[in-house]
């Protein structure tokens, strides 16, 4: 069946809509796309923007082991050579590497007990966090080769294997931050890995939907949306193994999300072959923010089933990418409703565009 195409302006008994309530498949939540206030794609793109830049003469990641940091805990080399400082010895330049943060967020403890405090629950912070880094001070991922991006993605694979069979690790999040207003503290591109004994609330939520989907229609949500978001024109981008859309249902304006094309529950289960075209993926679907709309500040992160060893075959592992558009005011802190101020749908249109 058809389904009407909201997205034109329509009235009911003479008065104009303006806004669309839009639901998610899986999390059931709602957002506002505001038609009335609707801003052109080219709005989001700030004129001036203070750049998020630190000398390199401050940055602790230019060399992490000078700065204090522990020795890597995974290193890739460059082909390129360099010499020590004051010395004859000539050393191959490092291109990644994975550090333990030395501010961490988890750490040793003890996973396997909870305490009481009056009706509260606690338990130790135990778990990993790590920090993988990029050799060049200033290029972020969007202007990174592709040779280079799939390093990164090979890295986020290998320490997330690495870990997964931790008794403290039920859950593994890869995440980045580009850009001040991303919560970001050091402009040096990085990414960030935590492993932790508890599956985060939002994942619950999703892995919670994308079962009842799958009890009530014997099939995958997200392989639904995806055919569904391909008929109706809001991909931007796709090669063999994966595919990057605009959703139907954004949490911000000119959020993207990328797909394994074939039903897959765990990133960590990528193959060899299929990195590269992870990588080809994630670089364009960047590439095209930062082209148009002049290097945003953005998050992104990934969904994948957990390492606790129980079935999550109904899942569908993706990240998702979320520009900093939106600033919460008070609607969404009172209510949880989310606003966006431009279709997706034109958000697709713009983005195909950009070369």
């Amino acid at each position: 069946m058809k389904i009407p195409d909201f997205r034109k302006k329509q009235t009911r008994e003479g008065f104009e809509n303006v806004s669309e309530l839009r639901q998610d498949l899986i999390s059931k939540e709602w957002v506002v796309i505001a038609t009335g206030r609707s801003k052109r794609p080219g709005a989001f793109a700030k004129g001036k923007r203070e750049k998020f830049e630190q000398p390199i003469s401050e940055c602790p990641f230019e060399d992490p082991q000078a700065s204090g940091n522990g020795e890597p805990l995974l290193i890739y080399y460059s082909d390129k050579r360099k010499r020590v400082k004051g010395a004859k010895k000539i050393i191959k330049e490092w291109s990644l590497q994975v550090i333990g943060n030395k501010y961490p967020i988890f750490g040793p403890g003890d996973c396997s007990e909870t305490f009481k405090e009056g009706p509260y629950t606690l338990m130790d912070g135990s778990g990993f966090h790590e920090v993988i880094i990029t050799r060049d001070h200033e290029k972020h991922i969007a202007l990174l080769s592709l040779k280079k991006v799939e390093e990164i993605i090979k890295a986020y694979q290998e320490r997330y294997l690495n870990l997964m069979e931790h008794k403290c690790v039920n859950y593994i999040s890869i995440f980045y931050n580009h850009g001040k207003e991303s919560g970001a503290s050091l402009s040096h591109p990085h990414s960030q890995l935590i492993a932790i004994p508890i599956l985060p609330s939002d994942i619950k939520r999703s892995l919670r939907g994308a079962k009842q989907h799958y009890e009530d229609h014997k099939r995958c949500a997200h392989c639904a949306m995806l055919k569904w978001e391909k008929e109706e024109k809001r991909v931007i981008f796709q090669n063999e193994y994966f595919i990057v859309y605009a959703p139907f249902v954004p949490r911000v304006s000119f959020e993207l999300r990328v797909y394994p094309r074939k039903h897959q529950p765990n990133f960590e289960k990528i193959k060899p072959n299929e990195i590269k075209y992870l990588a080809e993926a994630l670089k364009t679907a960047l590439y095209k923010l930062n082209k148009g709309l002049k290097d945003p500040a953005y998050n992104f992160f990934f969904h994948t089933a957990p390492c606790d060893g129980k079935d999550y075959s109904y899942y569908h592992w993706h990240i998702e990418i979320l520009p900093r558009t939106n600033i919460w005011a008070g609607i969404e802190l009172g209510t949880g409703i989310e606003v966006s101020s431009i279709e997706p749908e034109q958000v697709a249109k713009f983005l195909r565009k950009i070369k």
